[in-house]
Order: C-alpha cells, then structure tokens, then sequence
C-alpha cells in the first residue's frame, strides 16, 4: 500500500489543475526513528530592550469621568471559518498514532526476527521474515507510524489487513499470516513468494508464446473475477503485483498489494484517482467507476504480454493520462500482424473505453482465446517481445513507484 498527488479535476489537454508531491507510502528508515522531532529557537526579541526615558512623577494621575469616543470607526472582528479536512495530521505524542489495529495484538519481536530487505512500497518496507519457534520463513511488511499522519492512512491500512482476511484461501492471493502492533509500527506478516515477478520469470524462461500468455493473463482475470464476486475492487492491477512463489516452472501466481483495495457494493461509484499511469482506466481518471477499471488494467497488462510494451505511453505523467483518455490501440506495427485474430478481439473487449460497454472479468474468462488448449497460437512470439519485456521491467522499479497516483481530496 508507493505517490504524486494531484488536483480533483483533469483537462482536456490532460493535465491536472496542479501536482503536489505526496508520498502514498516511501521507503521507511530501517530505525524506524520518526523525523519529526525538532530543536526549538529561542526567541530574542525581548531581550537587550533600551529602558525608557520617561520621567516618574511625584504624584498619581487624576480620575478620569468620561471616557472620550475614539476618532474613528473600529471594524467588528469577523470569525473565522475553519474548513473540516478529512486528511488532517493526527496529533500524537512523538507524532505516533496510539493505536492502528483496534485490538490487541501479540508481540511481534517475540514470535519473529527481520532480515534483509525485500523491497519498499509506498507507506511500507517489506523484509525477509523469520518464525523463531520454527524457522519458516515469511515476508513481513512493516509500516512506521509516524508516516500514518491521517485518519484516512490508517483506515487504509485497517482495511489493507482486512481484505487479505477476507480473500484468504484463495491459490492465486497471497496468503497472510497475521497482523502485529507495537510502539513504533505496524507489521504485516505473509506467505513469502521467492520465485520473482512476473516479466522477470517471463525473460528468464526465453521460450514464451500467445498460449503461454492466455495461461498466465486467464490466472490474473481469475483472481479480478474472485476479488469481485467477493465484494473487493484491487484498483492497482500490474505486473509488479504478481509474483511466483518459487523458482519451479509449475509455480503459483500469486496477487499482492492490497494497499489500495476497497470493498465496493453492486451499483457503487468511487471518485478518488488511485492506481498506476500505465495501467488506470480512463473513468478512474474521470472520477466515477467501478469494478470494470479492474478489467482495463488486466487488459494493458495482456496487451503488454503480447507485444511487449504498454498501449498507452508518454514521457510524463500527464501524457499517459492524456493517451489513456484519448489515444488509441495500435494493432498495425510488429508482432501484431502475426498475433492471432481472437487475441486481438479480446483485447479489444477488454479496452473499450466506455465502461459500459466493457466485458466483465467473468465474461473475459469465457472468451474462446481464454479456453485451455483453444485457439491461441502455440508458436514462439517475436523475440522482440522479450527484449521489450526486458527494457519495460525494472530496474526502472523506483521511477515506476514515483508514477503512482492517488488524488487527496480536501
């Protein structure tokens, strides 16, 4: 749960009325030390005062009767309105939020120890973790309270924990383990998955074909339909968010990141711009949508699998927004000749830009390119794929982090 934060509304010429840093989660200090404390100025300006010249007199001064009008009109004082801010700083000693989990928790430095970084997301760091009982290892995402500065950033993470509960057991999501509180932070503790990401695994392996990708891309849509039937909105789908859990070719998939999930109810409508440039919908950059955005992201992330590189691409933010909310798909240059017609079709399907209009994730798994052993092709793509998949994968990861979007609304 790693952001730019920009202004409500987007322009025809897309870009936001302005752009402020936030981050929506940077990397945490290993300490875990807040920053915030700050050595205080004395202040002079009382001091060294020249003593006055007037001279004392012998006797008090005479009672004054009436009490003269002043010269001029003296303007009443105005109140001043104060603006309710939902995302107002908490106030806390040492700046600490007291509590983040509403219940009490185990201890987390008796069950478990932290080794090396793993990687950092927005708010989080995530470490190699290991059970002391029983030296199973995990992945642990630890998140500093001094850095949950809102009532909204520590709903989040509420909800972060909650979700994962509530879509445990499912193969392809990452399981989590438990969640732990103490003075300092927040700590996440989950299945760890070693066998890398996803166009990582992809590149290493170097054989890769159309029927290669319908598997992996019919595992993502699996999880989006299961995430929906459940009643849960990912709204940060990319290939950064999947990774295998261990090195061997029949590894699982496995979904993480539910740092900006939410519930949503059948009919419900969301107005906060949260997710990725190269992956976010264009309604989401609208202000109004819903589980279909979900779908979209799944569908640049197919697009990317096939040809190697994202459908909707600028230098800057504000030009991605741009292209996502105007461009078009480009079908015509290499490999897409060679790429089967009912791929194309359903990516097609999967990126319309009316929302409306859009197949759902359990219609996409229905599509005939979908079906094991069905129409996508089982021949070798072009290898200029691969080298694609290798410029557009990290190690551009922390510019990738810096394009993630989250609009904080006031």
């Amino acid at each position: 749960m790693g952001n730019a934060c920009v202004g409500r509304g987007i322009t025809k010429s897309g870009f936001f009325p302005s752009v402020s840093p936030a981050m929506q989660r940077t990397q945490m200090p290993d300490d875990t030390v807040s920053p915030h404390t700050k050595g205080e100025k004395v202040n002079e300006l009382t001091l060294n005062q020249p003593k006055s010249t007037l001279p004392v007199k012998n006797k008090p001064p005479e009672q004054v009767t009436t009490i003269p009008k002043p010269d001029t009109k003296t303007e009443p004082i105005q109140p001043t309105r104060v603006e309710k801010n939902p995302h107002k700083e908490r106030v806390a000693s040492a700046g600490l939020c007291a509590e983040v989990l509403k219940t009490k928790t185990g201890r987390f430095w008796e069950f478990f120890s932290l080794e090396k970084k793993l990687g950092q997301g927005n708010f989080g760091t995530t470490f190699l973790c290991v059970e002391k009982a029983t030296g199973e290892e995990y992945a642990c995402k630890t998140i500093a309270k001094w850095k949950l500065k809102t009532d909204k950033a520590v709903e989040d993470v509420r909800r972060e924990i909650q979700i994962m509960h509530h879509l445990k057991g499912h193969p392809n999501v990452i399981s989590i383990k438990g969640a732990y509180e103490d003075k300092m932070a927040v700590h996440i503790v989950m299945e760890l998955c070693a066998g890398g990401e996803l166009f990582d695994r992809i590149i290493k392996c170097g054989h890769y074909t159309e029927r290669k990708a319908a598997a992996l891309t019919r595992t993502i849509v699996g999880v989006v339909e299961a995430c929906h039937s459940l009643g849960v909105m990912h709204r940060d789908l990319k290939p950064e968010n999947f990774l295998f859990v261990n090195n061997q070719e029949d590894s699982l998939l496995k979904t993480i990141d539910f740092g900006l999930s939410i519930f949503f109810k059948p009919g419900e409508e969301f107005s906060d711009v949260v997710g990725s440039p190269n992956y976010i919908a264009p309604e989401v950059l609208q202000q109004r949508y819903g589980p279909e955005a979900d779908v979209w992201s799944a569908g640049v992330i197919l697009y990317i699998l096939l040809c190697g590189v994202p459908p909707f691409r600028a230098v800057s933010k504000q030009g991605i927004f741009q292209q996502v909310l105007y461009g078009d798909l480009n079908f015509s240059s290499d490999p897409w000749p060679s790429i089967s017609d009912s791929a194309k079709d359903l990516v097609k399907s999967m990126l319309v830009q009316d929302p409306r209009r859009r197949l759902t994730a359990k219609e996409v798994l229905r599509h005939p390119w979908f079906q094991v052993d069905g129409v996508a092709l089982d021949k070798p793509l072009d290898c200029a794929v691969l080298s694609r998949l290798e410029q557009f994968s990290p190690p551009n990861k922390l510019w990738k982090m810096a394009l993630r979007v989250s609009i904080c609304e006031s």
